[in-house]
């Protein structure tokens, strides 16, 4: 096997290998991490690593091979054209750096469903990114054949040259889509790995008439299927991973003919000011051997993790298999989804935290994918929120344009008859300078309110300024808070503010009427 191995490194580019490490075990692989100062250990076994500079995703410098041979391409700010000849040339210069080195290789699957499922073969020169690797892909531990579906070059510490690369920066992410080739320079950041798999299989499954989504998805007792879809930070892995309900996956998922199945095998969680009376799946998750956790604070004395730290960033992450939840579905593969959230986390405290969604809604909100980044997620944030719209939630994933996606949602839920809602997991009271963050107690409960089926003989009011259907009443929330205006000292403000919002809602839309034609 070996052999064909090395033969198959050649092929890419690699030559005169050092040792080759395939299919590593975790335990293996945290040794090899800690002898050669990739990270340390926490008090509970984890392995801790910092990426720095690159602490989120670096979306100005993800790049796609301009090919004619795929349909749809999406150009613009996120998916910016390289040529072939521009990608060949990068891939020479990232596979000569590695020649000569120690790699980890790591086989793997992307998708739950066997009929849809891609082979993976991740290359790197760290351990701690392959053990990564190993958590948040489907891994069973069988070596594939040399050809597989996608393969994943990460050279961390290797640095582009732009003037020489036709880059921006030092760092670059570039897409082969239809070879499924991904190259990662200068990035530590294992969410470049995730999510460029992610936006491979944003490219191949809609053709299928698969929608891929960037949602969570968990299932209750009586078998109801619910989604989360939002952008890092509004809640998609804390509302779904729940004692109540089991977790079919935290982050990508595609909607078949048959039902819904997870594209991972783990979870990348978010960490900052964990609680383990507020996120008690996580929380133990996280205190384990194997675990990788990315720019923690640790303390030098007893090597306890301070979650609460954001020393290094506000997005620190957490890489751990499903097999770490207790109550999961295995198989990951479930069936259509009762409900839909999406969740924006609305820094300026105007939208209400609960809202119904019609049929001429759905995709208008679903296109427009509104909330408010926390810094931290990606390169270049403040420390200030921004307000923000990534198209379907996954605007940094989507290589295709907007109608493919949005076409797919509209025919799914339309044919399974899918309750669809808006919840506000930002600000109320005041903008995230003079309001309050949601109290989590209460979105769980409203959620749980839906889930229930008590949310059945509800009565609505229309939202003044955005047009929404928001219950009249939810028994254990405070009713102000359904009425967003009368939490505000400042009614006046509150006016302007929602006007202002709304005008940038109706701004930021107008990039779709090339597309498709939507009555909202």
């Amino acid at each position: 096997m070996l052999n064909t191995l090395t033969q198959w490194l050649e092929k890419l580019g690699i030559v005169h290998q050092g040792e080759i490490f395939l299919n590593p075990d975790k335990a293996q692989l945290v040794t090899h991490a800690i002898l050669n100062r990739e990270g340390q250990l926490t008090s509970d076994g984890a392995l801790a690593v910092v990426t720095t500079p690159y602490t989120g995703r670096s979306p100005n410098d993800k790049y796609i091979v301009d090919d004619k041979r795929v349909a749809d391409l999406w150009w613009g700010d996120v998916n910016r054209p390289v040529s072939r000849e521009q990608f060949d040339n990068l891939q020479a210069r990232i596979t000569a750096y590695l020649s000569n080195r120690n790699l980890y290789i790591i086989d793997a699957f992307v998708g739950a469903d066997p009929d849809y499922r891609l082979s993976i073969r991740v290359v790197t020169e760290f351990a701690w990114q392959a053990l990564a690797a190993q958590s948040l892909f489907i891994y069973t531990g069988e070596t594939h054949p040399n050809d597989p579906d996608i393969t994943v070059i990460a050279a961390p510490d290797f640095s582009t040259h732009p003037e020489i690369d036709g880059v921006r920066s030092n760092a670059a992410i570039l897409l082969d889509v239809k070879e499924k080739v991904v190259l990662i320079a200068a990035s530590k950041y294992v969410g470049e790995i995730k999510k460029s798999a992610f936006t491979l299989m944003n490219a191949y499954l809609p053709p299928l008439g698969v929608l891929p989504m960037h949602c969570s998805a968990n299932i209750g007792d009586q078998g109801d299927v619910a989604l989360y879809f939002g952008l890092s930070g509004t809640g998609k892995t804390t509302l779904s991973s729940t004692a109540d309900r089991k977790l079919i996956g935290d982050d990508e998922h595609g909607w078949t003919n048959n039902g819904i199945f997870n594209f991972e095998g783990g979870c990348y969680a978010k960490t900052i000011r964990l609680k383990p009376e507020l996120e008690p799946v996580i929380w133990q998750a996280v205190h384990q051997f194997g675990t990788v956790l990315e720019n923690v604070v640790i303390s030098p004395e007893t090597q306890v993790v301070d979650f609460d730290s954001a020393q290094i960033t506000e997005n620190t992450r957490a890489a751990y298999p499903l097999t770490r939840v207790d109550n999961i579905i295995p198989e990951a593969v479930s069936g259509h989804p009762s409900n839909i959230f999406f969740l924006t986390a609305d820094a300026f405290g105007v939208m209400p935290p609960i809202a119904k969604l019609h049929e001429g809604q759905i995709l208008y909100y679903f296109l427009s994918g509104y909330t408010s980044k926390v810094a931290g997620t990606e390169r270049g944030l403040g420390q200030k929120p921004q307000a923000t719209f990534s198209t379907g939630f996954a605007e940094p994933f989507l290589p295709l344009t907007p109608d493919v996606y949005a076409n797919l949602v509209k025919e799914k839920i339309a044919k399974h008859g899918t309750n669809t809602w808006l919840v506000n997991t930002g600000w109320t009271g005041g903008d995230f300078n003079t309001g309050y963050r949601m109290p989590l107690r209460y979105t769980r409960h409203m959620i749980n309110w839906i889930l229930s089926g008590a949310h059945q003989s509800s009565t609505y009011h229309q939202d003044p300024f955005f047009n929404l259907s928001v219950p009249d009443q939810i028994d254990g929330i405070p009713e102000e808070l359904l009425y967003p205006q009368r939490t505000w000292k400042d009614q006046k403000e509150f006016e302007q503010v929602a006007k202002d919002l709304r005008l940038a809602f109706e701004e930021n839309f107008k990039k779709f009427e090339s597309f498709l034609t939507i009555d909202h």
